[in-house]
């Protein structure tokens, strides 16, 4: 009886999460379409363009232990709350900058909006909190899900609102602005309790290197860097791939918004997935997509071949990052879960951090042309795919009391 009540509970979050997702999770995708067009207009040299992403993306990581801390103390609801101020005033920040033509400022807003993109990484692990043991794997997938709208939502209000001021993504960002207002509201609505305070005689939690030395934490944690830098990595270039090989800026819109839907639309059904294949197969499954977007990529640069690219990106991302959340999530205490997911998404967000500088350098300062730069992106995916791969096969072929 205990089990059905907590899954109500668990749907309720679920419900909540995934609303929040799908309103508050837009501004990333409207971000991640104009940030680096934006960088672009401003920044004093081009290699610089995509700094902006990067500087969100550095936000998220540097926030991730505090953040983590702060819900593990005083609870999600304060932690979410926290973020979207983050979301809130980045834009308010981005917004000014723009008004005045000043990069720096915008790289401080970028930074801020940091602040709710590591936020939003939590929904995955807030979703798991009160779900039971069959229901986790489901419960981040339909969190996830909530993307879904996101994806619709996001790219289209770019197009509503990219030119809509004199001066242009000042539009953007005030909406990104009322969607952080808005979105706010929801979490009153969450009921997810704090995490119980372990007692006298309760074993003490693992360090950190105790932790990173559990073989499932530390793949799930190398297969979860690997899916989202190379997913940050290729995505962030993708703007400015498409205006420069002579296509629109809505034609970047709806690639990103292709890309965002492959992203989220499998949520459906990856947590049914992990539990009749195993969270392994699918991890696997997911690395093999990734390794398929390269090659569709470096085949040519026509609008089909965004699609196609970003498309299997955004499945490939889906199947890596929510297998590896879902392994992450079984493999330790619930008196840890403060100190593992900060440190997850410390880890995994160092990563996008340095594939989103590389993005820019890549894209704009590799070779003559931004054909050439889009070819040195995709290239750069091979070690970290191998580095991934090599690690789930090293799990896999480990003694299974090992691995427990």
């Amino acid at each position: 009886m205990t089990e059905v009540i907590n899954d109500r509970r668990a749907w309720r979050n679920v419900a909540v999460l995934a609303a929040a997702q799908a309103i508050l999770g837009s501004q990333m995708s409207m971000i991640f379409v104009i940030g680096g067009l934006a960088g672009q207009q401003l920044a004093p040299n081009p290699c610089l363009a995509t700094l902006p992403i990067s500087l969100i993306v550095f936000g998220s990581m540097t926030s991730a232990t505090w953040l983590s801390n702060v819900m593990q103390r005083y609870g999600r609801r304060a932690g979410f709350i926290i973020g979207a101020s983050g979301g809130l005033f980045g834009s308010l920040i981005a917004v000014t900058a723009l008004f005045y033509s000043n990069f720096w400022l915008f790289l401080l807003g970028s930074y801020m909006t940091g602040i709710y993109m590591c936020a939003q990484g939590f929904y995955r692990f807030a979703a798991a909190d009160t779900a039971s043991d069959a229901f986790r794997p489901k419960a981040i997938s339909y969190v996830l899900a909530g993307g879904l709208a996101s994806a619709i939502i996001g790219p289209q209000l770019v197009k509503a609102t990219v030119d809509s001021f004199v001066v242009p993504f000042v539009g953007t960002y005030m909406a990104v602005i009322a969607i952080n207002v808005f979105g706010m509201l929801l979490f009153l609505a969450l009921d997810i309790p704090r995490p119980p305070v372990p007692s006298e005689t309760a074993p003490a939690a693992r360090s950190r290197r105790a932790l990173l030395s559990e073989p499932r934490i530390l793949v799930a944690i190398i297969v979860g860097m690997v899916s989202y830098a190379l997913m940050n990595l290729v995505m962030t270039s993708t703007p400015l791939a498409v205006v420069g090989c002579g296509y629109e800026k809505g034609d970047a819109a709806d690639v990103v918004s292709a890309h965002v839907l492959a992203m989220f639309i499998p949520s459906f059904f990856t947590g049914s997935l992990i539990a009749r294949f195993g969270v392994e197969k699918i991890i696997a499954l997911g690395l093999l997509i990734l390794c398929g977007a390269g090659i569709v990529a470096l085949n040519g640069v026509q609008i089909e071949n965004f699609f196609g690219a970003l498309i299997l990106l955004g499945l490939g991302w889906n199947f890596g990052f929510i297998g590896a959340t879902s392994m992450l999530a079984s493999a330790h205490r619930p008196e840890e879960r403060g100190v593992v997911q900060g440190l997850n998404d410390l880890i995994v967000f160092g990563g996008v951090t340095v594939a989103s500088l590389a993005s820019g350098g890549l894209m704009n300062c590799s070779g003559g042309s931004p054909v050439d730069g889009w070819m040195a992106v995709n290239l750069a995916m091979v070690p970290f795919l191998a580095l991934a791969g090599a690690a789930l096969i090293w799990l896999i072929l480990r003694p299974k009391e090992e691995n427990a």
